[in-house]
């Protein structure tokens, strides 16, 4: 298969996979799972149940290989809003694979021979495969109508690689003089990246090297050369 192949076929797997994000629940919200509870010096696996306003957690035990539930009838339930003065704070961490599509908008550069550092924004898009970790504080907090309401905090991490294609300018600058027009070369770029999500603000660093896709490849003075980025993601599962 040739370059243009390949970009096309990652073209068509992208717009596949983003048809899955009408269907599935954003990763700062809390959804039904095995998780791991942990109150004040306690820590359990527990099974998590979202029902409306209500969160249904069930203890587990392990048999053999697999988690079972305890009891489906027997569960904890907590309600979006207590009466009670009772303090309640627990903590619900869960580790997945993660299938992210990202786009990295800046990408910083070193300098090449006597062109100096520079900081390139460019239009690309990639797909990410890491694994991460997503943690939900869970407190109630009352108000002056001795009414306590439940606040959940999300923080989220993760760690992978990514491949995509974008653009870049080329032109004489950067390709010390040998090319005497400009245009927008297709790139391939690899790398690895880090995403940190607080809530509903997910943003991510990425270290990477690109690749021009035509015949000016040997003469373009990044090819093959480390960059930094700047990365934001949309989750895909």
């Amino acid at each position: 298969m040739n370059r243009l192949g390949y970009f096309l076929s990652t073209i068509i797997v992208f717009s596949f996979s983003s048809c899955s994000v009408l269907e599935s629940t954003a990763k700062q919200e809390l959804s039904d799972g095995f998780y791991i509870k942990k109150s004040q010096s306690q820590k359990s696996i527990v099974y998590v149940d979202v029902v409306d306003e209500q969160i249904h957690i069930h203890s587990t035990n392990k048999q053999g290989n697999k988690i079972k539930i305890d009891s489906i009838q027997s569960c904890e339930v907590y309600f979006s809003e207590l009466k009670s003065k009772e303090k309640i704070d627990f903590t619900l961490s869960q580790n997945s694979f993660d299938v992210d599509f990202i786009t990295i908008p800046l990408k910083f550069r070193l300098g090449q021979k006597e062109v100096p550092a520079q900081l390139n924004a460019n239009l690309n898009g990639a797909l990410y495969l890491g694994y991460r970790t997503d943690r939900y504080t869970i407190n109630y907090q009352q108000n002056p109508l001795k009414m306590a309401f439940r606040k959940t905090n999300h923080f989220g991490y993760s760690m992978g690689f990514f491949t995509g294609f974008g653009n870049t300018l080329m032109s004489p600058t950067n390709t010390n003089n040998q090319l005497q027009q400009e245009y927008d070369g297709i790139v391939w770029s690899k790398g690895i990246a880090g995403i940190v999500g607080i809530n509903n603000f997910t943003v991510g660093i990425s270290f990477g090297f690109d690749h021009l896709l035509d015949q000016n490849k040997n003469i373009w003075i990044y090819e093959g050369k480390p960059w930094l980025g700047l990365a934001f993601g949309l989750n895909l599962n």
